[in-house]
């Protein structure tokens, strides 16, 4: 007897292959002859279980990502409604922004050579035929939904109701216009939110550079020199203050290299990153005691660096002595508002340095001022050190490059004046998973103002 006839196997109609590839098809082309999306939900009265669909971009066919996103909000809607709740599935899509224009303009079209009309126009054209040709592919998924009634931002009426929240939240004094740092990108040439940055470990060149003072409150001699630390040289250019905590102590210290005013707890790790041989202190005092002092600024002689003062000021990195340049960083813009230092927006919209005429770094773009300033910092005595580190920097999420803070004129939200609100209303969500819930709170209690404008096409 062969071994086959001892097995016991059930007689079905079911074919020997399966033949996805020819019924899958036919199956989603019968739920939707059936309207299976609509008898699911016409059988449910009462209970609604609503899952808000974030919209995809419509720019071109979708990833692992998309069906992976898709087909999970489809089980979960499935499994809902087979519990007894209405599940409505509204399908979005986001027709607006970069990514569109970064298709259109690989596509061969020239957004320099035509209006921003026309360039707005073939954008939306391409926009809708991504849209309908992503409701297909979400379509051949399997995914259930309203596939003839779906929310595209650039419709006339979504574009309405967005008015109305706008004009709702500046009747309330929410909305300003203002100058101050925000996440820049050169590649995208416009400002991005907290949500549009994405994190890279890079290769940064860092310095200690010296700032003569010879303005101290008479607390120091007129040979004293105070030493900064940072990690973007091409920032120097737009120094206009050196920050110091009020309640840290300070020293004044003799080393074989000049007289140094750093903090008196980085004594130790200073003289060996730097390299001091000696390093004796000759005097101590409280931050605060050096406010409102000057210092020369190290590539612009005649420019002075005034001293300030404020809480941001850590001990754990550094000299306890910050750079600040109110352009390129929100503590340093706040701390010299206070005292009415206005920055001066030498940075344009491509990266490029704007300083005056026969200025070395004049001209150049960021990266390349920041080997610039390296350079010219050595060749005059006021870098004391440079250390190459690894460390995390801020990058566009969409072209993947760099991006800077620049001090801007913008359009704004407040959230002070929201911030319990927006709270109160987090704490009210059922949240699942259960963390959810102090994660979104910790996005909104330390959360800035919010940069709302754009500078899209």
């Amino acid at each position: 007897m062969a071994l086959k006839d001892t097995l016991l196997m059930p007689k079905t109609a079911f074919e020997m292959r399966a033949g996805l590839i020819n019924k899958e098809p036919v199956m989603l082309e019968r739920w939707k002859d059936i309207k299976l999306y609509e008898k699911m939900n016409d059988v449910r009265e009462e209970r609604v279980f609503c899952l808000h669909d974030g919209p995809p971009y419509a720019n071109g066919d979708i990833h692992c990502g998309h069906m992976l996103n898709r087909l999970l909000k489809d089980f979960v809607l499935r499994s809902k409604n087979m519990e007894g709740y209405k599940t409505p599935m509204v399908f979005g899509w986001d027709t607006h922004g970069l990514p569109i224009e970064v298709r259109v303009t690989k596509s061969g079209v020239d957004r320099k050579k035509i209006s921003v009309a026309e360039f707005r126009k073939k954008c939306e054209e391409y926009a809708r035929t991504q849209v309908v040709r992503q409701r297909d592919q979400f379509h051949r998924l399997g995914c259930l939904g309203d596939y003839e009634n779906p929310y595209v931002t650039l419709d006339p009426k979504f574009e309405a109701r967005e008015i109305d929240v706008f004009a709702s939240m500046a009747m309330q004094g929410l909305i300003y216009k203002g100058v101050k740092p925000v996440y820049w990108s050169p590649s995208s040439e416009s400002a991005l939110a907290e949500a549009e940055v994405e994190y890279q470990d890079v290769e940064a060149r860092t310095m200690y550079v010296a700032f003569d003072l010879p303005e101290s409150n008479g607390l120091l001699p007129k040979d004293a020199k105070i030493i900064i630390w940072t990690t973007t040289p091409w920032t120097i250019p737009a120094n206009l203050a050196i920050t110091l905590n009020p309640r840290f102590e300070y020293g004044y210290f003799h080393t074989e290299k000049g007289d140094f005013v750093f903090l008196k707890s980085m004594k130790e790790s200073l003289k060996e990153i730097i390299g001091f041989e000696t390093c004796e202190l000759i005097k101590s005092f409280k931050g605060q005691e050096l406010e409102g002092g000057e210092a020369i600024h190290p590539l612009y002689p005649e420019r002075r660096s005034k001293i300030l003062v404020a809480p941001f000021v850590t001990d754990d990195s550094g000299t306890g002595c910050v750079h600040t340049a109110p352009d390129h960083g929100i503590d340093d813009f706040n701390v010299c508002q206070k005292y009415g230092i206005k920055p001066f927006c030498p940075v344009d919209a491509q990266g490029v340095l704007h300083t005056f005429e026969g200025d070395p770094v004049n001209g150049l773009f960021y990266e390349d001022a920041n080997n610039k300033v390296v350079e010219l910092l050595a060749a005059n005595g006021k870098m004391l050190k440079e250390i190459d580190i690894v460390h995390s920097y801020p990058h566009d999420w969409r072209t993947h490059k760099p991006i800077i803070f620049r001090a801007t004129p913008q359009w704004f939200c407040s959230i002070e004046p929201i911030r319990e609100k927006l709270l109160a209303a987090i704490r009210e969500i059922e949240w699942k998973p259960a963390w959810g819930e102090q994660k979104m709170v910790n996005m909104v209690k330390d959360r800035l103002d919010w940069c709302i404008s754009r500078q899209r096409a």
